[in-house]
């Protein structure tokens, strides 16, 4: 498989995926591509909250599939772009692939705290938006494995896994640069 110049990043709900596609933007000059902002345009075009509109996809695949596959459109005709995206390394196997995991206890936290969450995540504890978070991921993992034949969850789908909890958006952004160097000369 011919590897190509994109990063793709999956991970845990709230382990930082955003932020470090951000910084990674800047310092290598790629774009990014979101999955994630498309399923919220349409959670909100549904006008449903995050975890009724993951109900709502469980029962129409044919929204999930159309969502996933932009993504590997988007590298037939692109290179030097980032991915972020729950199954951005099953749609572009040639991508480096990286997970990021975060403890659920911190995820709930940034996201309870995260401003732009909220027209779409309006919780009113962390303990609650835990919850919520736990469901979704449960949720998605199951629908990933029954429409794709995929675990998410496998860690031996991905070139890299960086645990986040304890780490700044550039100190992970650092860790991925250094090992997608790597990746790419290891031809």
């Amino acid at each position: 498989m011919q590897k190509k110049n994109i990063i793709s990043i999956s991970g845990d709900l709230a382990s930082g995926k955003g932020a470090v596609s951000e910084i990674l933007m800047e310092k290598l000059g790629h774009s990014i591509y979101r999955n994630g902002e498309y399923f919220r345009k349409l959670a909100k075009e549904y006008d449903m909250d995050l975890s009724e509109f993951t109900k709502y996809v469980e029962e129409h695949p044919e929204i999930d599939i159309e969502i996933e596959n932009s993504a590997k459109k988007h590298a037939e005709t692109h290179d030097n772009f980032i991915i972020d995206a729950r199954l951005g390394w099953y749609a572009v196997p040639e991508s480096f692939k990286v997970y990021l995991k975060v403890h659920i206890d911190e995820a709930a936290k940034r996201a309870f705290n995260d401003e732009k969450r909220k027209d779409l995540e309006n919780y009113s504890s962390i303990d609650e938006h835990k919850q919520a978070l736990i469901e979704r991921t449960n949720s998605e993992n199951e629908r990933y494995l029954n429409l794709y034949g995929v675990d998410r969850t496998d860690m031996n789908n991905y070139d890299l896994v960086v645990d986040t909890t304890d780490k700044t958006p550039d100190e992970v952004a650092s860790i991925i640069i250094t090992q997608y160097e790597n990746w790419k000369k290891d031809s």
